[in-house]
This record gives structure tokens, C-alpha cells and sequence, in this order.
């Protein structure tokens, strides 16, 4: 009886903790997302120093793309990246994207969302945005982007 009874307390102490391990292991979805946000705001906004604020000076930038029937893959850099946003145009680059997906393991998250390109109030392409954010200090950082492209379909 003994021996059940310490079983029992054992049980009900390994309990206790669970929700306060799981509540420190919890996803910082919010904070994660904000990064994003930030991305695409600054992308509407052509500050290139809004962006470069989410990113890790050495992100990778990738487009997964299909030219003349064969899949590839192009790459940025950071700096060519944001000269092309923080360069002047006629339109604003509008990124929207929706049924984010966030997953984190401690200081590493990944956001998989949908996203419609518009130049101006003109949709240009849609497809999937991949981020991958690292925890650095006290914030989330960007290292890795990659995106696919298409023209159609993008949906209603």
C-alpha cells in the first residue's frame, strides 16, 4: 500500500510540472508573426531599414521557380534585395499573406503562409512564403526566406 501511495504522489508531482514545462516550451507565435508583419510593412512602405531590422545580415533569399518547364532555384543577397525595395516605383509592393502556420523548437520557428503579390491595387502572383526566424538576444531574426511563384491560379 505503501508503495502505491508514493506511485500515486510521484504521479500527481510529475503532473504539477507538466503545465509549467509546457508553458515555458509554448510557441511564440505572436512575436514570430510580428517579425513577418514588419517584413511586409516595410516592403509597402519601401524602407529598406524596416527590413533589414528582420533580417540576419547574411539571410539566405530564395524564389523556387519554373522557367521554360524546369524547376529551379534563385538566389539574393540581403543587399541586392533591399535595394530593390528601397528603390522608388510607381506602384507600392504589397505582400499579403494568410493561413499562416508557425512552428517553433525553442529559439528556431518556421512560418509557412500563402501570399498574394500586388503591384499597386494590381495582383501580380501569388504562392507560398517559407520563413525561417532564429532567436538572437531577445529577438527573432530572419535567415532564411524562400518563396515559390505563380502567375495563376492565385484564387478568388
Amino acid at each position: 500500500m505503501r508503495h502505491c501511495s508514493r506511485l500515486v504522489m510521484l504521479a500527481l508531482l510529475c503532473s504539477l510540472g507538466a503545465p509549467a514545462a509546457r508553458a515555458q516550451t509554448a510557441p511564440d507565435r505572436a512575436a514570430v508573426l510580428a517579425v513577418v508583419k514588419r517584413f511586409f510593412e516595410g516592403m509597402r512602405q519601401s524602407d529598406s531599414a524596416m527590413i533589414r531590422s528582420t533580417l540576419h545580415p547574411r539571410a539566405l533569399l530564395a524564389t523556387a521557380v519554373v522557367r521554360q518547364g524546369k524547376p529551379g532555384i534563385e538566389l539574393d543577397t540581403v543587399d541586392a534585395f533591399l535595394t530593390a525595395v528601397g528603390s522608388p516605383h510607381d506602384s507600392v509592393w504589397d505582400e499579403r499573406i494568410s493561413n499562416e502556420i508557425v512552428h517553433q523548437d525553442g529559439t528556431l520557428a518556421v512560418v509557412w503562409a500563402d501570399y498574394r503579390f500586388y503591384v499597386g491595387s494590381r495582383l501580380n502572383h501569388c504562392g507560398v512564403d517559407t520563413f525561417t526566424l532564429a532567436k538572437e538576444g531577445e529577438a527573432w531574426r530572419i535567415v532564411a526566406l524562400a518563396d515559390t511563384r505563380r502567375r495563376q491560379p492565385c484564387g478568388g
